[in-house]
């Protein structure tokens, strides 16, 4: 039998070569700093010699500046505008698309002073379509039923509602939970609101918060008080 040859060790390498290549990189990074170094000097030395160039460009960064908040000002004065004189008709309700009906309730709450008022429907939303937290921190979950056919349309009926109050304090975390719709509601769904602490926006009701002025719930019974002191309060 022939005895196999161990494996041939590769050479390991001195200590010296490792030691040269310490300094090759040590020499480049202090090539590369040296010539950071420069560079900085010679703008310096360049912008001392121009400072003029400074000044304009400084002015003309202050300008900038000065025209960016301008104009966010104005986008946030014309934006209370707007929000202060947003009104509906029914007929104007009516003849949204369900989507644009969640964005309608979103920018009445926006109008009433919910500043973070935001659209969340879609799938998956747990019946939650717009969510908002008014001026005295009570969080507001609603849920929008939107019908084509208005009061001829299908009728809000307690299985909605019981849909609404599974997931609007459990899940999201409601302080007011309401269901709004353009077309009527059934007794029973009426009834059992009153029962589970929930909140009926009727056709009529919903009539009277999109043309005025008056915050949601200002028309609601029974709306839980305020979370904390505020200068509405």
């Amino acid at each position: 039998m022939t005895r196999r040859r161990p494996p041939a060790r590769r050479p390991r390498r001195s200590s010296k070569r490792k030691q040269e290549d310490w300094y090759e990189q040590l020499a480049l990074v202090l090539g590369v700093v040296v010539i950071a170094v420069a560079l900085v000097v010679a703008v310096v030395n360049w912008l001392l010699t121009h400072w003029w160039v400074l000044v304009l460009v400084l002015l003309l960064a202050a300008l900038a500046g000065v025209g960016w908040f301008y104009n966010r000002q104005q986008r946030a004065r014309w934006e209370a505008v707007r929000a202060q004189g947003l009104r509906y008709g029914l007929s104007q309700l009516d003849a949204l698309h369900h989507s644009r009906f969640e964005d309608a309730i979103r920018d009445l709450m926006h109008r009433d002073g919910c500043r973070d008022a935001q659209r969340v429907g879609g799938g998956g939303d747990l019946g939650a379509d717009v969510k908002a937290t008014d001026p005295y921190g009570r969080r507001w979950v609603i849920q929008c039923k939107h019908r084509r056919n208005e009061a001829r349309g299908s009728a809000v009926g307690t299985p909605d509602l019981q849909v609404l109050n599974g997931t609007a304090r459990q899940v999201h975390k409601a302080d007011v939970a309401v269901i709004v719709t353009n077309g009527r509601v059934t007794a029973p769904a009426v009834l059992f609101a009153k029962q589970q602490r929930l909140h009926v926006v009727d056709r009529e009701t919903l009539a009277t918060w999109a043309s005025g002025s008056r915050p949601l719930w200002e028309l609601l019974r029974a709306v839980p008080p305020p979370r904390k002191p505020t200068a509405l309060s």
